[in-house]
């Protein structure tokens, strides 16, 4: 007889999940040492757990408070009250709560040769339909190429290669004046949280990832190097970084007025690769070089490493990767810099499932870092529940010298590789179609054993 499990039992399942994620990690103590104090009524513990378990419960704000079967008296005013505060040190919190993760959970179950990375992108925030929100601008959105209403996510995280983990983010505006929608709210006080990370809106996005490195930097987290894309890499942003005794590795933009130094010679991007030497026939990396960069009166120059890497895109033949760890290899370079898709998969959970910027649509700058703060902090649960049930090391003492450290290429992803290069040989030197190549792999799969029968069904 087939037994009907109530909703009830999910729930209890839900709650006991984000009781365990609030007490193992001290969300409470956390939000105190963030400056987090109650005025009157609610404590601010309260508030914030109500509002992080919205998403789960898959009601809205007003559903949720309308329901008969909540236990909350508090009303929807509260609510704002607390997420427009300019009091709260909410990049305090996302800090104190992701570095205390990595130290004290991810970390010892880590071996020492693996390589640890901080990663940093921006993302298009849109708020398309606003007139009113504080700070609006009209942002450029690399994704359409065009400009949009809304800011700039620079968001920073960690990354072991398998688990990332947010630790800071701005919502950038614009440093043009004239870019700017609306401007800031003179009612703030300028000694508040609230007022300086609006001053840090409006600065050049390569100075605020600086002043984001350097907050993180104070954390003592273990990292070796920082990956960013190629909007971010100038020869005086790298040399910054280096004197936060962190190398760079980073994707390289051919701008014809930025030199690198070779030979004692001086070269654009492009100059550069047709002087070098490449690799004959179809090599993947078809050639690297050291260069010297950054040679002004502001800063001492540097040695860096420049990769040529042959481009999947018909329209370009190659892409640039450069390094200030002149030591590493060149594919050593590549497959470090391959985590930084790891920010890309976190952009995009956040926005199509766990509701950034759609949840609430505040005209306060405060209610927006504060929102995008409880979407981070939700990816933070989801991100080590993931972890801890794909690493049996987290289970305990028992299993820790037993099992293997997660790869860094994941099952899955080494499996698609072959069956594409499987794909590639089979059309080029077998000449087949497509049908008669989907035919070859639908009777090779059907072949194979069970337990890799199943894991190919999600490719």
């Amino acid at each position: 007889m087939n037994t009907i499990i109530p909703n009830n039992d999910s729930e209890k399942k839900l709650n006991s999940t984000i009781n365990r994620f609030f007490k193992n990690y001290k969300v409470n103590s956390l939000l105190r040492q963030s400056n987090f104090r109650k005025e009157k009524g609610f404590s601010c513990t309260l508030i914030f757990k109500f509002i992080f378990m919205l998403i789960f419960t898959g009601k809205n704000l007003f559903r949720t408070l309308d329901s008969s079967n909540t236990n909350i008296n508090f009303s929807k005013d509260t609510v704002y009250r607390f997420l427009k505060s300019t009091r709260y040190n909410w990049r305090k919190f996302l800090l104190l709560l992701s570095s205390s993760i990595i130290k004290n959970e991810v970390i010892p179950l880590t071996s020492e040769d693996r390589v640890n990375v901080l990663i940093i992108d921006d993302s298009f925030y849109s708020r398309a339909r606003s007139k009113s929100v504080e700070l609006l601008a009209n942002v450029f959105d690399h994704v359409d190429r065009k400009y949009k209403k809304g800011f700039r996510m620079l968001t920073l995280g960690w990354s072991d290669g398998n688990t990332f983990l947010p630790l800071a983010f701005t919502l950038l505006s614009s440093e043009k004046e004239k870019n700017r929608i609306c401007s800031i709210n003179d009612s703030v006080d300028k000694r508040s949280n609230g007022y300086k990370i609006r001053e840090e809106a409006i600065k050049k996005s390569p100075d605020a990832m600086i002043d984001l490195l350097k907050q993180s930097v104070a954390c003592g987290l273990p990292v070796s190097y920082v990956l960013f894309d190629s909007w971010f890499t100038y020869p005086k942003t790298l040399i910054k970084i280096l004197k936060l005794n962190l190398h760079t590795i980073a994707m390289v933009k051919a701008m014809p007025k930025v030199f690198y130094t070779y030979e004692g010679k001086k070269y654009n991007l492009k100059s550069l690769y047709s002087t070098i030497k490449k690799k004959r026939g179809k090599a993947k990396i078809k050639a690297s070089v050291i260069v010297q960069i950054g040679e002004d009166e502001q800063a001492a120059p540097i040695m860096a490493k420049i990769v040529f890497v042959k481009d999947r895109n018909k329209s370009r033949n190659w892409i640039a990767l450069i390094s200030t760890d002149i030591t590493l290899t060149d594919e050593e370079i590549i497959r470090i810099y391959g985590k930084r898709w790891d920010i890309e998969v976190f952009f995009k959970m956040n926005k199509s499932f766990l509701k950034l910027a759609k949840e609430f649509q505040c005209r306060s700058y405060d209610a927006m870092i504060a929102h995008t703060t409880i979407v981070f902090t939700r990816y933070i649960m989801l991100a080590m529940e993931s972890r801890n049930n794909t690493d049996l090391r987290t289970v305990g003492g028992l299993f820790y010298h037993c099992c293997d450290e997660l790869e860094d290429i994941k099952f899955l992803e080494a499996i698609q590789v072959i069956l594409d290069l499987l794909k590639c040989a089979l059309s080029e030197k077998l000449t087949l179609t497509k049908t008669q190549i989907n035919d070859f792999l639908d009777y090779f799969i059907s072949t194979l054993p069970s337990f890799i029968k199943d894991k190919l069904a999600f490719l």
